[in-house]
């Protein structure tokens, strides 16, 4: 794991930290763990300048799918950011796929602010951390992980993406790494 540097104009996406997903069990890290270190995050993001994303899920892709699909009907606040990330929100996005990018305007948002560079956070590691790191590597952006600020439902799906898939579409860093280099540039 490496991170080389912030860009000028980074974003900080924070993904699915709802209030209905962080009441999930997660491995190796629990949303606890993951909200909280999101959070230093935003709040470092906030002190130097830099745009907050945060994105819901609000429905799912249509296909058919091998996986078991739910079918249950979510309580009404299932959805809703959890409050602790809030305040540090200059944009949110509600999505309907895993990744954030199809069909949100997550892009244009980004584009119209300048930003080369996103930083991911969130839930779940290898579903829309995932999703969203791959199309956010298509689109051209510098990729940042910070895997101790991700989780997922599954610690060896989880450590898959971090082994074996972030490393191709981005660097991979630490909650520790991200606050060193936003307070003291490297």
């Amino acid at each position: 794991m490496a991170l080389t540097k912030i860009d000028e104009h980074t974003a900080l996406v924070v993904i699915d930290l709802q209030k209905g997903i962080v009441a999930m069990p997660t491995k190796p890290y629990s949303t606890a763990d993951v909200v909280e270190r999101t959070t230093r995050i935003a709040r470092a993001f906030r002190e130097t300048g830099l745009p907050v994303v945060l994105v819901n899920v609000n429905g799912m892709a249509p296909g058919r799918t091998d996986a078991r699909r739910f079918n249950a009907t979510f309580p009404t606040d299932w959805a809703e950011i959890i409050p602790e990330l809030k305040e540090y929100a200059d944009h949110f996005v509600t999505k309907q796929r895993p990744g954030a990018f199809l069909g949100t305007g997550l892009d244009e948002y980004l584009r119209e602010n300048n930003v080369t560079q996103i930083v991911l956070t969130g839930v779940s590691s290898s579903n829309g951390v995932e999703s969203t790191a791959r199309s956010a590597y298509d689109l051209g952006y510098n990729v940042t992980i910070v895997a101790d600020a991700i989780s997922d439902r599954d610690a060896d799906t989880h450590q898959h993406s971090v082994e074996k898939i972030f490393p191709r579409l981005s660097e991979v860093t630490t909650t520790d790494e991200i606050l060193k280099f936003l307070t003291t540039g490297k």
